[in-house]
Order: structure tokens, then C-alpha cells, then sequence
């Protein structure tokens, strides 16, 4: 599968779409935009469209979606447990509001994920020394 950019005009959109609400965090991640709650993704620009990550019964609905997917990144099968929406959800904003609040309100059913502690920093590179110069 070819790497498919996210189009920058999705980036408005998605943001858009995204509940109002403290509790959502958002990130850059691989050209789009990731959101959070609790720690979990749930919700994400891919390629042309949206990934969810959604309850059993509301991710067998969205799959029954015309051109909606399992989520397989690599396009090798490998798929993961998130749904990719139709492309053509991004000129539904309503419809793409109901699909990312649904994936929210699972993601606040989940327990909350522990903070990453942050890196720590790598100490600066010593500087070497040059020998001293003679003098002639």
C-alpha cells in the first residue's frame, strides 16, 4: 500500500469534529492528528480519512459502513483493532462528530493509563580537547 499524506484541509475538519471537553488531548502523529482521553487514542487522521477505536458492537456498526475498514496501516494484513471510516466521512462533518464521540465516550470507559515518565535528557557531548599548539 502507498503512504497517502493526510490532506492538510482534513486537519480543520477532524479538529472540528473532535467533542469539546477537557478530557480530549491532541497530538501530531505521522502527518495528522491523534486525540485522547484517559491516555487512549480514540480517534486519528489517516491517509483520507479517520481511524476509531471503538466498542465490539459500534465496531461491527461502523464496519458495515460502505468503504469502511478494519485499520491495517501497512496494507499487509496485519490489521489493527481500530476501524478506518470511509474517505467520504470527511465531507459528512455531523456524521464524523457522531463516529468520534461514540469512540470518545469508550475511551473514558477505559481505566486511565499511566503517565510515560518523560526521557530523560542525554548529557551534551564532552568537548575534545586539541593538543596545545607549539610555538616555533
Amino acid at each position: 500500500m502507498a503512504w497517502i499524506k493526510v490532506p492538510p484541509e482534513h486537519h480543520p475538519i477532524f479538529r472540528g469534529a473532535l467533542p469539546t471537553d477537557r478530557r480530549v488531548t491532541t497530538q501530531s502523529m505521522f502527518g495528522g492528528v491523534a486525540a485522547k482521553a484517559n491516555g487512549h487514542m480514540f480517534a486519528g487522521l489517516f491517509a483520507r480519512s479517520v481511524i476509531l477505536d471503538l466498542p465490539d458492537a459500534e465496531r461491527a456498526e461502523a464496519l458495515a459502513l460502505d468503504g469502511a475498514s478494519m485499520f491495517d496501516p501497512m496494507g499487509d494484513g496485519r490489521r489493527s483493532d481500530k476501524v478506518q471510516l470511509p474517505d467520504a466521512m470527511m465531507d459528512e462533518p455531523a456524521e464524523l462528530r457522531g463516529w468520534i464521540q461514540r469512540a470518545f465516550e469508550y475511551a473514558l470507559t477505559r481505566p486511565k493509563k499511566a503517565a510515560k515518565p518523560a526521557a530523560k535528557a542525554k548529557p551534551a557531548p564532552k568537548k575534545k580537547s586539541k593538543p596545545a599548539r607549539r610555538a616555533k
